[in-house]
């Protein structure tokens, strides 16, 4: 099962190194990460994309705990939360293909961020389920060159990661 852990972290050199370490040290994979500083720039928030059962996330928050940069850490699938990536997508826009790329960016409301006289770039943010869909209904031939985020998320409510 796909787990969303938000960590709260000092803003320090090797924090990062640290967590990524613990994961890799016990065989556990990374699907996507992001992280940056918050409001307080002493402080960054990570957000982690991993699988596994709900005994092994409970192992990983544990072990995550003990690292000495680790402030707080918030598994944010036990309860309802808000996920959001940004993927930036170049694509194949010539003659009659422009139309359509410009018409498929608009049902997935993308916007076009660059254009050419053969490319258009799009911005698309969503779930990665929404991201993974418009790859989907593009023809693979199309497309140049894709970059995502990885998700990033936050708990709904009054339910907040503060140290």
């Amino acid at each position: 099962m796909k787990h969303i852990i938000s960590i709260l972290m000092e803003n320090e050199p090797g924090a990062l190194s640290r967590v990524v370490g613990l994961f890799s040290a016990r065989g556990y994979n990374i699907e996507t990460l992001t992280v940056a500083p918050t409001e307080d720039k002493s402080l960054s928030r990570m957000t982690i994309v991993t699988s596994g059962s709900d005994d092994v996330i409970e192992q990983i928050t544990k072990q995550l705990n003990r690292l000495i940069d680790v402030v707080k850490v918030v598994d944010l699938t036990e309860s309802p939360y808000t996920e959001r990536e940004l993927m930036l997508i170049k694509v194949r826009a010539v003659g009659k293909e422009r139309e359509e790329m410009k018409r498929m960016a608009d049902i997935f409301r993308g916007r076009i961020i660059d254009v050419t006289d053969k490319t258009y770039t799009v911005e698309l943010t969503g779930d990665g389920t929404k991201l993974d869909a418009f790859i989907d209904a593009l023809d693979r031939a199309a497309i140049l060159e894709t970059v995502r985020t990885g998700a990033s998320g936050i708990a709904r409510g009054e339910r907040v990661l503060k140290a």
